[in-house]
């Protein structure tokens, strides 16, 4: 049974702002716990789960993108970086680095919030601790690997989103705007090379690819045996 709340940690150095969030969202049913920093931030990731965390890039002393960087390492929790920057290059960093989702400051609490509930209901549509199976592949999100014939290969944070956004849906055809949107990627080309890397550890034949299949003029699905 799904708990009644989910908890927050918001880290960020700005007091009006962190006062503000934490107020908003926790009128909007979530209970938050808030860090002024990095420091702060890890010695309460060591007493407490969290559901998500909400990060500020910029910060005195380890800064938003180092913190993501090593808490990814150690547990599997969803991230947002808020920043004042806004240019492609630094959203780029933060999903490489294995940010969930990027938003820039000015914003509107709302849209953080809508955020939020987007990524916490996604992750709970399947279950990441588990494995998938596709055909004879064996999907494993919390190793963020697929193992195909006794060769394991990983994959990255954005095939990871598009892989759960495709098992928790399957059938469903997504076409290259919604895939961009899930996996934080912008170009087509890159949209279809990452589809492409994706069939190379999924399928048998990835020329002929026989569950992530292309559906001309729509996009991709993915099926399920």
């Amino acid at each position: 049974m799904k708990k009644d709340k989910d908890h927050i940690l918001l880290v960020d150095d700005d007091d009006r702002i962190r006062n503000l969030l934490k107020d908003y969202l926790s009128e909007n049913n979530y209970i938050v716990s808030t860090a002024e920093n990095a420091d702060q931030a890890k010695e309460k990731l060591q007493f407490l789960k969290f559901d998500i965390i909400i990060l500020d890039v910029m910060m005195p002393g380890q800064n938003g993108y180092e913190l993501t960087k090593e808490v990814k390492k150690k547990i599997k929790v969803p991230i947002i970086l808020l920043t004042a920057k806004g240019e492609v290059e630094n959203r780029i960093k933060g999903l490489e680095l294995g940010a969930d989702d990027y938003i820039g400051k000015p914003f509107e609490p709302k849209e953080l919030l809508l955020r939020i509930k987007n990524i916490i209901n996604k992750n709970s549509k399947i279950d990441l601790r588990s494995k998938h199976n596709v055909g004879a592949a064996i999907i494993d999100l919390n190793k963020m690997t697929i193992n195909l014939h006794n060769v394991s290969k990983k994959i990255n944070n954005s095939e990871k989103k598009v892989l759960i956004e495709m098992l928790s849906n399957p059938g469903v055809t997504y076409s290259r705007e919604e895939i961009g949107k899930i996996s934080g990627i912008n170009q087509e080309r890159s949209i279809d090379v990452m589809i492409t890397r994706l069939r190379q550890k999924l399928e048998r034949d990835p020329k002929n690819p026989k569950y992530l299949q292309t559906i001309r003029g729509s996009g991709y699905v993915l099926w399920i045996e």
